[in-house]
């Protein structure tokens, strides 16, 4: 199977590839999917807007949204895992902006719940 193996202990796969393409799916169980928000704080939104007219990356809502994507992407396997799965296809990331006076961002992830062969 390649770079991976079901053998592994532990293994569970998880790819936007919608067909698993390389992977054996036995059964498809059902869409799961994982959402995290987060919120702006005044530190942050105060070096950020010292990037905006400086330039440069805006770490600190880079390492948030990285943990928000972290969180969505665990608490999809947790529902994944539920349903007896042990992997996911198909994963689709999408990242709202919830008010634009609130300073809230949402992560969500959905996917297809697999069963490998």
């Amino acid at each position: 199977m390649g770079w991976f193996s079901k053998k592994d202990a532990g293994f569970f796969l998880a790819t936007v590839v919608p067909t698993g393409e390389g992977a054996r799916v036995d059964r498809f169980l059902g869409i799961v999917n994982g959402e995290a928000i987060i919120g702006a704080n005044i530190f942050r939104d105060l070096f950020s807007s010292v990037r905006d007219v400086v330039g440069g990356r805006a770490g600190g809502y880079e390492r948030a949204l990285s943990g928000a994507r972290d969180a969505a992407l665990d608490d999809m396997m947790a529902a994944a895992k539920e349903l007896g799965a042990d992997g996911i296809v198909g994963i689709d990331f999408d990242y709202e902006v919830l008010g634009e006076a609130n300073g809230m961002m949402m992560v969500a992830v959905s996917g297809t719940a697999v069963k490998m062969a």
